[in-house]
């Protein structure tokens, strides 16, 4: 086997043969937005582009249509290595989350890989994961319940900023819900007859708020009203909002759920109505960070020249601390 750093510059040097095309591929993905699990262009120009330069693809993995695997396979047994990449969008802005360059930077690593190593002895297998889904999807939990990620002895992705971090927090998501049903009846004729299922979805938004005041400053609650309504002269009898609770800890993020739930049933009881809070099964937990990992992220920025931003209150924070949260 060659010696590290002649591996390392012939992967960069592989890197920079691919960029025309890598770009292109980042440009036409961006410019094609497909939401959580219809990826279908997304899902066909990575794993064509992979073929092509020396991947072994498997597609449709887990279960999921959008999903894939992509496979550069050593010469003798060692560890598995995965890159991943997401390449879904958002309703209505996008790629504003930038999973093209995701996409683009993890398709781009195996295939640099795959020309670099090519010819070179190496013990152990490179796969790059295509995960559907992140945007509201639990692609990634997905697969992983199906067994996509056996045998994946260290996983690694990119994400974009304004800045490079070796690494960052990412917090813990429970999402939830919250309907509250009511009695409808005519607005301006006859109120009193009503029990109105909008007073209570504010009433929740205006606790919630009070609340904010008494939770850890690391942790996130957000939502939106998604049923306010059918018409101003009616009143509402059936609401709904959807939300986000978000902490560093699994514990905490179950804190959150107890105390949403208080506050949902409080905005009930003083309105009238009937509550009913639906937690999402799928959790997404917070992330664990690979101290080891980061450290060989930097390392390998230092080799290619690439600064690294300066302690920011983010990066420099260690597992346990409290840093600044991710918003995502």
């Amino acid at each position: 086997m060659s010696a590290p750093v002649d591996v390392k510059q012939k992967v960069a040097g592989s890197v920079d043969r691919l960029a025309d095309s890598l770009e292109a591929l980042s440009h036409r993905i961006h410019d094609t937005p497909e939401l959580c699990f219809k990826e279908e262009k997304a899902h066909g120009w990575l794993t064509e582009f992979l073929e092509k330069h020396g991947a072994q693809v498997e597609r449709g993995v887990g279960g999921l249509p959008t999903a894939f695997r992509a496979t550069i396979r050593g010469t003798g047994p060692g560890p598995t290595i995965a890159i991943m990449a997401e390449y879904d969008a958002l309703p209505g802005i996008g790629h504003a989350c930038g999973h093209n360059v995701i996409a683009t930077a993890g398709a781009g690593a195996g295939a640099a890989l795959a020309q670099a190593l090519g010819r070179l002895p190496f013990a152990g297998r490179i796969q790059v994961i295509g995960t559907p889904a992140e945007e509201g999807g639990a692609g990634k939990v997905r697969l992983m319940e199906a067994g996509v990620f056996e045998g994946v002895d260290a996983a690694m992705m990119i994400h974009g900023r304004g800045g490079t971090q070796v690494w960052r927090p990412s917090l813990g998501i429970i999402k939830v819900k919250a309907e509250f049903h009511g009695k409808a009846t005519h607005a301006s004729s006859w109120p009193w007859r009503g029990v109105n299922a909008l007073n209570a979805v504010i009433q929740l938004f205006v606790g919630l708020d009070q609340m904010r005041q008494q939770i850890h400053p690391d942790a996130r609650i957000h939502g939106i009203i998604v049923k306010g309504g059918e018409q101003p002269n009616i009143i509402p009898e059936y609401t709904r909002a959807d939300f986000y609770l978000r902490a560093l800890t699994k514990d905490y993020c179950q804190e959150l759920l107890r105390r949403f739930r208080g506050c949902a049933e409080g905005a009930a009881a003083a309105t009238g109505c009937r509550v009913e809070v639906t937690a999402e099964p799928t959790i997404h937990d917070p992330l664990k960070a690979n101290m080891t990992m980061a450290s060989v992220f930097e390392k390998n920025l230092a080799f290619i020249a690439f600064p690294v931003d300066p302690d920011d209150g983010e990066a420099g924070a260690q597992p346990g601390e409290r840093p600044r949260a991710r918003r995502h």
